[in-house]
């Protein structure tokens, strides 16, 4: 039975990925699809909103597709941390989106590390991406492919950022090897990520709710 529940709760997620506050964006990604017919684009979750987005969770996305099919921070335990962090802060969903740095994935097949090639190959879908979220200010690295990206976007110069001030932010991945080490570091890891979402979300004008 709970494996019946996890999946028409999936299917329902999915059936819901063109409601108007995520359709451009999961648009964007089927065109993305169709160019690289052979590859698989996850989508952006429905709890998000392409309106009211401020702040962008860039993931380097190694490994293999979330079977959800959505863009996820990684495997359950980076998805967990991600979670915490976003909920000791009150950041709500419709305030961040997240997406990947390699849009693209091979079915059943794990993404390795990047190449250059690959991650440059990512710049255009990052910026037809901003151009649907005309609210955020902020793009949060996460992982060296990421951070990689988020260099490569700031040396474009689209006019884009400076109008909206686009700042970036490096942080490590949420698993794998960058997280390594004991429970005691795991937390500064956690408590250094912790800051830099704060100050993304006073700099966008967030401010966390009144319990």
């Amino acid at each position: 039975m709970t494996a019946l529940a996890t999946e028409s709760f999936r299917e329902q997620l999915l059936g819901r990925r063109y409601e108007p506050n995520v359709a451009a964006v999961n648009e964007l990604c089927d065109t993305l699809q169709s160019g690289k017919p052979d590859t698989v684009v996850p989508y952006v979750d429905p709890m998000h909103d392409v309106d009211e987005c401020r702040i962008i969770s860039l993931y380097s996305n190694i490994g293999t597709v979330d079977e959800s099919g959505f863009i996820t921070a990684g495997d359950d335990e980076a998805a967990t941390r991600m979670l915490g962090v976003q909920w000791k802060l009150g950041l709500r969903p419709e305030f961040v989106m997240p997406w990947n740095v390699h849009p693209w994935h091979v079915p059943g097949e794990p993404n390795g590390k990047f190449t250059p090639d690959q991650i440059s190959a990512g710049l255009k879908p990052l910026l037809k991406f901003l151009a649907l979220v005309p609210r955020a200010s902020v793009i949060v690295a996460h992982g060296t492919e990421a951070n990689r990206l988020a260099g490569l976007l700031l040396k474009t110069e689209v006019p884009l950022l400076w109008r909206r001030g686009l700042k970036t932010y490096k942080v490590r991945s949420l698993s794998g090897r960058a997280f390594a080490g004991t429970p005691a570091r795991q937390q500064q890891y956690l408590d250094e990520m912790h800051v830099v979402y704060a100050d993304a979300m006073a700099r966008t004008g967030l401010t966390k709710p009144v319990s």
